[in-house]
């Protein structure tokens, strides 16, 4: 049986190989507080999470498969946390059982795989109560033929007949089996056998019973002695002869239920890390949207009320979220004053795509994207005592790794890159880097302070461009939302200057002129 949450047509693999720049992503886009927040202190949660955010989907199919069952989960959060829980216990049962999973001793192995399938049957009764009480409640695809599944293989014809073969593999009326003679009079070709059926009636059972103590009796018993320990152990291992193929099926059997209950376990845990994130998100007063999804070659980008969660969990809420409108455009600038929301509202876009891509829900009230073929970052990096170059080398070799990765309909998002060196050097070099990208059909989202790079694309009018910049008060407060605007040539340097000196003995107020 399989749960098939995370794919239509196939089990999650949590072990397939993550993108090379997925160290980066988390870094620069600081997933780490959300990847914690969705784990609740479950490192297999938080390795679920990453997985899964890390390993982007490109069809929408599968994208709208995955929100369908996270709108499930989300209007009926108990009982996916329910379905969670049990598949944990099952799996934590099951290691508590005393046995060691060997054909050596087929009589331990046998004892071992019944013990742990009376737990199963008992966990896979949950399941189908479960399914019969919740499944009109469900409207997603995926998780309505789950709960289908579980009613038709787990109906009440097959556990009635696990149960029954627990009772039979108990041997309360001995063990039955049959052997042939080999080579040198060695057993050979053991069965284990089905009980004989008792005849009906008393007098037919006291019968049966006086025959075996009788000559008429067409059966042959041998006693052994009570310290007999060679005869004994003699009938041990005849016994491990008749059930050691009864014991390794069994075992192979409870192997298989085993694998399910881990593969639920890990495929629920995704949606349960989502509504983890959810939680703590409301809980600020954040709300979250199902993003919908456009048509690779629409370049549709926009949406309501976007903001970063990670600064929204760190904060304890209360951010400013931005609109964004950005439908065609392939090249967004975001210039402006220090500290004005700029850079974190890089990180909300490029955590927007990343959470669309794997079926998570956005930050945002409402949201509509196209799909890329992955996201990359270029973010500015602190001084590293380590660093055998300089800091331009540094971003021109990261810069490098990237455009060998890069296919068309990317995201590469940069943040006050090649800023390590003069504005005029910068700007040259962030020029020719960007232009190529955006031949290359490539998405461009870039925060920067080289007004000359900003200057220099806006007075060129492309067709496909978005220039933001961050909105300052005339008395310099910063509003934290960022409005469509062409780059300014200023850094605010009054402003710095007020943060470190502030006002003048007489009270009037230091300004100067804007750098």
């Amino acid at each position: 049986m399989k749960a098939w949450l995370m794919h239509e047509d196939r089990d999650f693999d949590p072990r397939a190989p993550l993108p090379p720049n997925a160290n980066d992503l988390v870094q620069d886009l600081g997933m780490d507080l959300l990847l914690d927040t969705m784990s609740a202190g479950d490192p297999f949660l938080r390795e679920v999470g990453r997985q899964t955010a890390l390993s982007s989907l490109n069809d929408p199919a599968a994208i709208l498969y995955r929100q369908q069952i996270l709108s499930d989960a989300m209007a009926h959060p108990d009982v996916v946390r329910q379905l969670y829980a049990l598949a944990v216990e099952a799996i934590e049962r099951e290691k508590r059982v005393w046995g060691w999973m060997t054909t050596k001793y087929p009589n331990e192995l046998l004892h071992r795989a019944v013990e742990v399938l009376e737990i199963f049957a008992g966990m896979l009764t949950s399941l189908r109560q479960i399914a019969d009480g919740q499944l009109p409640g469900f409207h997603s695809k995926g998780f309505r033929r789950f709960f289908t599944r579980l009613q038709s293989e787990l109906n009440d014809a097959y556990l009635g007949r696990v149960r029954d073969h627990l009772e039979r593999l108990a041997f309360p009326g001995g063990l039955l089996m049959s052997a042939e003679l080999g080579p040198g009079n060695k057993g050979t070709h053991y069965i284990l056998r089905k009980p004989l059926e008792a005849r009906e009636g008393w007098l037919a059972r006291l019968q049966d019973w006086i025959g075996r103590f009788t000559k008429d009796s067409d059966a042959f018993t041998y006693e052994i002695a009570e310290r007999d320990e060679a005869g004994f152990n003699a009938l041990g291992e005849l016994k491990g002869e008749g059930i050691a193929s009864v014991a390794a099926a069994l075992a192979q059997s409870t192997d298989h239920i085993l694998d399910f209950f881990k593969m639920l376990r890990l495929e629920l845990g995704f949606y349960v890390g989502c509504l983890n994130l959810r939680d703590q998100l409301a809980a600020r007063g954040e709300d979250v949207c199902i993003p919908q999804i456009a048509g690779p070659d629409e370049a549709a980008l926009s949406g309501h009320g976007l903001y970063d969660p990670s600064l929204a969990l760190s904060m304890g809420g209360g951010v400013v979220p931005n609109d964004i409108a950005a439908d065609g455009a392939q090249l967004v600038m975001m210039t402006g004053a220090n500290r004005g929301g700029k850079s974190t509202l890089l990180r909300a876009l490029g955590l927007a795509q990343i959470m669309m891509q794997c079926g998570m829900f956005v930050p945002a009230n409402a949201w509509r994207a196209s799909l890329c073929n992955g996201v990359f970052s270029h973010f500015k990096r602190e001084e590293d005592a380590t660093m055998k170059s300089g800091k331009l080398d540094e971003e021109l070799a990261r810069m490098s790794a990237i455009v060998d990765r890069l296919t068309p309909h990317s995201l590469v998002l940069l943040n006050e890159s090649f800023a390590s060196t003069n504005e005029r050097e910068g700007s040259e070099i962030a020029k020719q880097i960007v232009r190529a990208l955006l031949a290359m059909g490539i998405r461009v989202f870039y925060v920067t302070h080289l007004f000359d790079l900003a200057a220099s694309f806006h007075a060129e009018q492309p067709a496909k461009a978005l220039f933001l910049r961050a909105e300052r008060l005339a008395n310099g407060e910063r509003t934290f939302r960022l409005a469509e605007g062409e780059p300014l040539p200023t850094s605010f340097g009054e402003d710095l200057y007020q943060v470190v000196f502030g006002q003048s003995d007489e009270g009037s107020d230091l300004s100067l002129p804007g750098l």
